[in-house]
């Protein structure tokens, strides 16, 4: 074989290679429980304290414009700020997870998940995209980074979101309440979840992002859905007639009525572009 054609042959098995673990890297992981969190003390009176997420968001979490998602003021938090939130994350990582109520579990996983999301942000920041921090070779993303340690095991936002949220709750709005820090997900809430408040903000969060561009967007017989309902599609009555039927229980009239009518070409698109608030 000449230089230049093994070379070549070389170079497009390596990019074969790449665009396959590129490919894999983006596939969106499948619930699988992690039977070691399931414990939980249905007795159990401890309340966990969210106040320091509280105020982080009251101070750098701005409104969206109407159909648009919350924004970070990410150039702006200060030195002083950025170490509250990290303060609260260590708390978090004290709390006895497990020896709380599902409520209070519920609440804590889902806070957690979203702080350690900015606090890896601002950690990278500058950054366009999320996606630019990586895990590791061919990884797209810091889902797969180990952050931190609860009751001394490592956990990921993979492993919060995946391998505990979804397979023990098994309720598909979790997907509106854990922030990728993106433009195409769902908002980063500017209060934070508790035991008493969390199927509110479920409800009020799923309803947004139907009812919004990012979420659905009927455009003549076509169907512009967010890759959430194709990544996560067996959470979501595993059909694309299930996620539409999940559309239509939050939709507003107007758009329930075009759901229940549809029957064109259904999309899915995503925006991965940074949550952020610019010139704030």
């Amino acid at each position: 074989m000449r230089p230049d054609a093994k070379a070549l042959f070389i170079s497009t098995l390596l990019l074969i290679f790449c665009t396959g673990m590129s490919m894999t890297a983006l596939a969106a992981p499948k619930a699988e429980l992690w039977p070691r969190w399931q414990a939980n003390d249905p007795q159990s009176s401890i309340r966990v304290d969210h106040s320091r997420w509280a105020q982080f968001l009251n101070k750098y979490l701005l409104a969206g414009k109407p159909g648009a998602t919350n924004l970070v003021r990410y150039a702006a938090v200060t030195p002083e700020d950025k170490a509250a939130l990290d303060q609260y994350i260590a708390e978090l990582s004290s709390v006895p997870m497990t020896k709380l109520n599902r409520a209070e579990q519920k609440a804590a996983w889902i806070n957690l998940y979203n702080a350690l999301t900015v606090f890896t942000i601002l950690d990278h920041y500058p950054v366009k995209s999320i996606r630019e921090i990586s895990s590791g070779w061919f990884s797209y993303g810091p889902w797969d980074l180990k952050l931190l340690e609860i009751e001394g095991i490592e956990l990921s936002l993979n492993d919060i979101e995946h391998r505990i949220l979804r397979p023990i709750w098994q309720d598909n709005l979790v997907h509106y309440a854990v922030a990728c820090a993106s433009m195409g997900c769902p908002k980063l809430q500017a209060e934070p979840f508790t035991a008493e408040n969390s199927d509110r903000l479920l409800a009020e969060a799923a309803s947004d992002y139907i009812n919004s561009p990012r979420g659905a967007d009927i455009r003549g017989d076509s169907l512009l859905l967010s890759s959430i309902y194709d990544w996560f599609q067996a959470d979501f009555g595993n059909s694309v007639t299930g996620v539409i039927a999940h559309l239509a229980e939050y939709a507003d009239p107007a758009l329930k009525e075009k759901l229940d009518s549809f029957s064109g070409d259904v999309d899915f698109a995503y925006d991965w572009k940074l949550n952020e608030a610019q010139n704030h």
